[in-house]
C-alpha cells in the first residue's frame, strides 16, 4: 500500500452547457494529498465539487487540467483497488439482494469477501430474496456499502453515503463502516453535510468550496491552529488571522487561525468541526 491515498495537481474539471451555452468549473486548480489509512472528510456546500472530485478519483471521469493520481497510479489504473459509492446508489432494480451480492463475487472474483458481504446485509436484517426496487433508500444505501466493502478495496470513495437514512441508523451504519474500515486499513475518503457526526469517525478534512480547496489537513491540526475567541469589540487581534466574525454590542466573537498567543483581553475555547466548517463556508475568501 502506498502512503498517499489520493494526490492531485492543480486538477481541474470544466462543464459547457450549450442552452444557453455556458462554461462552468466544478474543480479549478486544486492541489492537494489525501493520506492513506485514514478516514477523510471532504466537505463543503451544494455544487462545491465534492462530488466531481470523487468522480475523477474513482475513473469515471476525466479532468480538464491538471493531474490526479489514486494510490500511487492513474484512477484508470487503480480501479481495482477502488469501490466508490455514488449518491444515487446505481443498483439494479429487478436484481434480489442475493443475485446483487452474487453479481459483486462475479465482477470482482479476485478480491471478493462474501463474508463480509453477507454480514453487512444481514446486520440491517434484509431478506435476501426481495428486489432491490422494493427496498427502502436506507436498505439500498446497506446493499451498496456491502458491494463496496465485499470487494475489499484498498480506497474507499462515499458520495453522501448516509444522506438516506434516520439519524439511529445513520449511526449503526456509521459504525459498522468504520469498524470495517479500521480492522482492514482501508481508506475512507467520504463527502457528507453531516458535519458533527464527521468529528467523531474522521481524521482528516478537507474543506472544498466554489471548486477550489480552502483548508486540509490532520483533523486534530488543523481544530488546534484555530481559536473561538469573545472579547471587547475595540480589543486588537493582530497576527491572528480572522475567519469570521460577529459583534454584539460590545462584544466580538471570532474564529481566528492562530497566530500566536491570543490577547489577555480575550476568552479562547477550541471550536468544534461544525464551527470551523460553517465559518469557512459562510467566508467564501476564507
Amino acid at each position: 500500500m502506498t502512503e498517499t491515498a489520493i494526490e492531485a495537481e492543480a486538477l481541474g474539471r470544466r462543464y459547457t452547457r450549450l442552452l444557453p451555452r455556458r462554461v462552468n468549473w466544478a474543480l479549478r486548480e486544486c492541489s492537494f494529498s489525501l493520506p492513506a489509512a485514514r478516514v477523510c472528510a471532504v466537505v463543503g456546500p451544494n455544487g462545491a465539487g465534492k462530488s466531481t472530485l470523487l468522480a475523477l478519483a474513482a475513473g469515471l471521469d476525466r479532468p480538464t487540467e491538471g493531474a490526479i493520481r489514486v494510490l500511487g497510479r492513474s484512477p484508470a489504473d487503480a480501479r481495482e483497488r477502488v469501490a466508490y459509492v455514488a449518491q444515487h446508489k446505481p443498483l439494479y432494480g429487478q436484481l434480489t439482494v442475493l443475485d446483487t451480492l452474487r453479481l459483486g463475487h462475479a465482477l470482482n472474483p479476485a478480491r471478493w469477501d462474501q463474508a463480509t458481504a453477507e454480514r453487512i446485509v444481514a446486520q440491517g436484517d434484509l431478506d435476501v430474496t426481495a428486489t432491490v426496487r422494493s427496498l427502502s433508500g436506507g436498505q439500498r444505501t446497506r446493499v451498496a456499502l456491502a458491494l463496496a466493502l465485499g470487494k475489499r478495496p484498498e480506497l474507499l470513495l462515499l458520495d453522501e453515503p448516509m444522506a438516506d437514512l434516520d439519524p439511529l441508523a445513520r449511526h449503526q451504519l456509521m459504525g459498522e463502516l468504520m469498524a470495517e474500515a479500521a480492522e482492514h486499513g482501508t481508506t475512507v475518503v467520504m463527502s457528507s453535510h453531516v458535519i458533527a457526526e464527521l468529528e467523531g469517525s474522521c481524521d482528516h478534512l478537507l474543506l472544498i468550496r466554489r471548486g477550489r480547496v480552502r483548508l486540509q489537513g490532520e483533523l486534530e491540526d488543523v481544530l488546534a491552529a484555530h481559536a473561538l475567541v469573545t472579547g471587547p469589540a475595540d480589543a486588537s487581534l493582530e497576527g491572528h488571522t480572522v475567519i469570521e466574525s460577529r459583534t454584539t454590542g460590545r462584544q466580538v466573537t471570532a474564529l481566528v487561525r492562530r497566530g500566536g498567543p491570543l490577547p489577555a483581553a480575550h476568552e479562547a475555547a477550541a471550536p468544534t468541526l461544525e464551527e470551523l466548517v460553517l465559518s469557512y463556508l459562510r467566508e467564501p475568501v476564507a
